[in-house]
């Protein structure tokens, strides 16, 4: 680690009063950007891009006083003795202090990484990793905004395309799209979602397909999970898995889900976000903000941790997520891992336990996308804390554990993609904490999904162009 050599300096000037903003000690009473609030306090010492002024850069990772999210807080909050840095705690609620602390990362990670270009940068052909060097192939491209991709047991590859089309890709040619695909609703974060391969597919062909789709009223929407039967390009026989009561199809567009996984015992497993109410994560009448699981058909397994409970979904497996659009089964242990988009800050990788709460909203690492402070709250007893968390966010989508062999020195990496950050990243997993993380890819656009095929190659789904990209070892 690099000696801290700066000092935290929030004040308006070498031994000057700071400017006191009053108190929002409200939870409804309106709230100042964490922009504005900078602009008024800190941009005087620190530089309207946090960079450095009379006081010190706040973005070059050099903390003399600590450079945890709480030591910056408590820095923020007591101020230092001795030095120009005053306590703000009169000025400033443990709100706008967390939100302080996240606009102070965003910074340093922008300082960091540089910002993205405005355009989508070409794809190398060879890459230089930590420990391999690899090939990218594009094995289709002109989709449009590609969201699952799954294997077929002959190694085709099935494609979904937000608009609400499947495909197969075999031996490098998209074929058209599959038939009997039902409507879906395009608007906002919505259309077709995710896929799974039922793991006997050999023997009974279904496939499973998760969208969104429209209700009774005019412009309300929800998620559903089908069951259907690839029989040569149609999608037939199909049967509902899951679907909200009619009541619970809303006029909002946001947070639908949906990620799709088989664990080793066959149980489904599906993701649906909050759909942009807050409050129902942490409902368990609610399906929504919950990850499910159920058997093949869609009834209920015995085991389930809310079976019995009065009132409860009983589907649900854990709760108090915001958005999940990741998941994947350790090859170890079998534990399961899932990626979830925070707010503006506060990503996270959760490693997922029966009937566990994962906090959402009562906890987060993030702040509201408007810059005003969501709750001062990151960790509370009976909450579970993430194994890792990102901010700013990278907008977290899709993982998969590597299981092949033609990269042996990423064996049981955990694959990671973003779309805000335009990022495929591997992480190293031991004991159940990100012990090393390493950037592979950034900059050529959204990343949405990542597998790994049977040949041990890398599949990587890219939306923006729409791409999918095979990774394969240079030497």
């Amino acid at each position: 680690m690099r000696p801290f050599l700066s000092v935290l300096v929030l004040g308006v000037g070498l031994g000057a009063a700071p400017y006191v903003l009053p108190p929002l000690q409200s939870a409804s009473a309106p709230r100042a950007s964490v922009a504005t609030i900078y602009a008024s306090l800190c941009a005087n010492c620190h530089g309207p891009t946090l960079q450095g002024g009379q006081g010190p850069s706040l973005v070059d990772a050099e903390w003399k006083h600590g450079d945890t999210d709480a030591d910056i807080a408590r820095v923020i909050r007591e101020g230092v003795a001795g030095t120009p840095m005053l306590p703000f705690r009169a000025a400033l609620t443990d709100l706008q202090i967390r939100a302080m602390v996240i606009h102070v990362r965003e910074a340093q990670e922008s300082a960091r990484l540089g910002t993205l270009p405005p355009a989508a940068l070409p794809l190398p052909a060879r890459i230089e990793s930590e420990r391999h060097a690899f090939r990218t192939e594009v094995l289709a491209d002109g989709l449009e905004t590609p969201w699952g991709i799954e294997f077929l047991p002959d190694g085709a590859l099935l494609v979904s395309e937000r608009p609400g089309r499947l495909r197969i890709i075999r031996e490098g040619q998209v074929l058209p799209p599959i038939s009997g695909v039902p409507a879906v609703w395009v608007e906002q974060d919505g259309g077709l979602f995710d896929i799974a391969v039922h793991p006997r597919f050999a023997e009974n062909g279904w496939v499973y397909l998760a969208f969104s789709e429209t209700g009774a009223e005019t412009g309300s929407s929800s998620t559903r999970i089908i069951r259907g039967t690839l029989r040569g390009n149609a999608l037939v026989d199909q049967v509902t898995i899951f679907r909200p009561a009619p009541a619970l199809y809303w006029n909002n567009n946001s947070h639908f889900g949906a990620r799709l996984l088989f664990d080793r015992d066959g149980y489904l497993f599906f993701s649906i976000g909050d759909r942009g109410h807050m409050a129902d994560a942490q409902d368990l009448a609610s399906p929504y903000g919950k990850l499910h699981r159920v058997h093949d058909d869609g009834r209920v397994p015995s085991d389930n941790p809310f079976v019995g409970r009065a009132g409860a979904v009983a589907s649900i497996w854990s709760y108090g997520h915001r958005n999940q659009q990741g998941l994947a089964i350790d090859p170890r242990n079998g534990d399961l891992y899932a990626t979830e988009h925070g707010p503006r800050g506060g990503d996270e990788l959760n490693l997922v336990r029966k009937g566990r709460n994962y906090g959402w909203p009562i906890i987060t690492y993030g702040m509201n996308d408007n810059g005003t402070p969501l709750t001062d709250r990151t960790e509370q007893d009976g909450l579970e804390q993430p194994v890792v968390y990102w901010t700013p966010s990278i907008a977290v989508s899709g993982i998969d554990f590597y299981t092949g062999s033609r990269f042996p020195r990423w064996a049981n990496d955990l694959f990671v993609t973003a779309l805000a950050g335009q990022q495929l990243r591997r992480l190293e997993i031991r004991d159940g904490r990100v012990t090393h993380q390493e950037l592979l890819l950034r900059g050529s656009g959204r990343v949405r999904d990542v597998r790994v095929g049977p040949d041990g190659l890398i599949y990587v789904a890219f939306n923006g162009p729409g791409l999918i990209v095979r990774l394969s070892p240079a030497d």
